[in-house]
């Protein structure tokens, strides 16, 4: 059925208007980060700085320990997306290959928790941590990522596990491979651009993250860069405008071009989960 001329110019003008309000607040936050601070006080600001300057830059980086707290947050994000991915695999190669009521039941669940607000799981975790005496550390911080990324992962995964034809598993056990093995050496090495994608997923997730480690990470030294970027702000509310924009800016950076990677892969595991073979 083809779409008539009105409709289609519809579906685009609503298109273009929901990529401007999604643009919007980037876009802005890259002016404010360029502006000096008379033109951050104008009554009448404008999209483009009549003056650039790098002053916000330096004095971010001056004022905050960026680079250290950039660190924390690339450990606890690569550790969170590495051990997420190695526990999803297999699980997902489970849950995908045993249709079994347990395995329906996995599959439930994985959808519902992804219901599941942060405030309710934080008291849980909480308690968890302490007993587990990792409150105030990363290695707590990166098991509680893993437990958040493990649903999305595992869901994920699957879907790309069912795109993979079962006779290439049969010959292989034919030939006398393992179940295990043939994970190995004939699923994994087709399943490679979905693990990717689940893992820089799973990076973006613990990147980007901030409720999580305001609650657990007390030690200024051990926080990670969505808590620092908070420290711009004075007691009194009051934001240090120039250089919060110039370090939320930088903070952005990795996540737009992980996502920019993998926005295609992303849909097309969503995809195939949906086809049912």
């Amino acid at each position: 059925m083809r779409t008539s001329t009105p409709a289609r110019v519809g579906q685009y003008t609503a298109l273009l208007a929901y990529l401007v309000f999604l643009a919007f607040p980037f876009l802005w936050l890259v002016s404010t980060a360029f502006k000096p601070p008379r033109e951050l006080g104008s009554l009448h600001p404008t999209w483009i700085p009549e003056n650039p300057t790098l002053a916000n830059f330096r004095q971010a980086f001056d004022e905050q320990p960026l680079l250290h707290a950039a660190l924390n947050s690339l450990l606890a994000a690569l550790a969170a997306a590495v051990i997420a991915v190695l526990i999803a695999t297999p699980t997902a190669y489970v849950v995908a290959r045993r249709r079994t009521r347990l395995a329906k039941a996995v599959t439930g669940w994985v959808v519902v928790s992804q219901a599941f607000p942060f405030v309710l799981l934080i008291i849980p975790l909480f308690l968890v941590l302490k007993n587990l005496r990792l409150i105030d550390s990363v290695p707590g911080l990166v098991l509680v990522y893993v437990v958040w990324a493990l649903p999305f992962a595992l869901w994920m995964l699957a879907g790309y596990v069912r795109a993979v034809p079962r006779e290439l598993e049969e010959a292989a056990a034919v030939d006398g491979a393992g179940r295990v093995r043939t994970l190995v050496s004939v699923t994994a090495p087709l399943l490679a651009p979905g693990i990717v994608a689940t893992g820089l997923f799973a990076f973006i997730t613990a990147w980007n993250e901030f409720f999580f480690a305001l609650v657990l990470l007390k030690t200024p030294e051990k926080q990670t860069l969505p808590v620092v970027l908070t420290h711009f702000i004075g007691a009194e509310g009051v934001a240090d405008l120039g250089p919060l924009a110039a370090a939320a800016f930088l903070a952005t950076l990795p996540s737009l071009v992980v996502f920019a990677l993998i926005q295609r892969r992303i849909t097309g595991g969503m995809l195939t989960g949906a086809v049912k073979s």
